[in-house]
């Protein structure tokens, strides 16, 4: 167990071989953690490369568990304990590390995010969260196509909760885009952190301020 991230990981399918392009680029399927009772499920797109040899923030392809990278993970989860949540649920769409040939992240396919959408739909059905926070486009697409929902843009999107059957969905910026999509957007550093707060908090039924 990584002492710094303890949570068990909501293994659904070990050694799941779905996509066999992503089982050539994996070290770890990056499964969900966090508390199965769980008010928040925070759904991102798929594990990074990482870093082995960091001392701490290694990422979900070293470690196993969705946002454990230095840069994304920190953020989401410090955004998680400043709203009072950090055992909150947190998973990919995509489970394993879609690598694109030289060491970093490409897009996954379609048929990849389909192939995992069964697993994302058991970890809804087990945690029953109340919000879904989509960080990203994918995590979004992925969530809606659950209700074979599509897009036609995603930045209208970010901070307007969408109701679906399962949870309210609340789309947010990706945290390794956030710095410059929040600018276009209008927002400083510290509105938006507030923005995303606020409207978690609200789909929560929360009036905390």
């Amino acid at each position: 167990m990584d002492p710094q991230f303890p949570d068990e990981k909501h293994v659904l399918e070990a050694d799941c071989t779905r996509c066999p392009a992503l089982v050539a680029c994996r070290e770890h399927i990056s499964w969900g953690t966090g508390d199965r009772d769980a008010d928040v499920m925070v759904v991102g797109e798929a594990p990074g490369a990482g870093n082995p040899d960091a001392e701490r923030w290694r990422g979900g392809n070293w470690t196993g568990k969705a946002y454990t990278a230095r840069h994304s993970g920190r953020r989401v989860r410090r955004l998680l304990a400043d709203i009072g949540h950090p055992r909150a649920y947190v998973t990919n769409a995509v489970k394993c590390f879609p690598c694109d040939g030289e060491g970093s992240n490409r897009e996954p396919t379609e048929t990849e995010r389909a192939n995992c959408r069964t697993h994302l739909r058991t970890e809804i059905e087990t945690v029953d969260p109340s919000v879904i926070v989509a960080t990203g486009r994918h995590a979004t697409t992925t969530t809606l196509a659950l209700e074979d929902r599509t897009i036609d843009g995603f930045v209208d999107l970010i901070l307007e909760p969408i109701e679906l059957p399962f949870s309210t969905l609340l789309p947010i910026l990706h945290p390794s885009y956030q710095d410059i999509w929040r600018a276009r957007l209008g927002y400083s550093a510290e509105e938006y952190r507030e923005a995303v707060h606020d409207a978690i908090r609200t789909a929560l039924g929360d009036d905390r301020s």
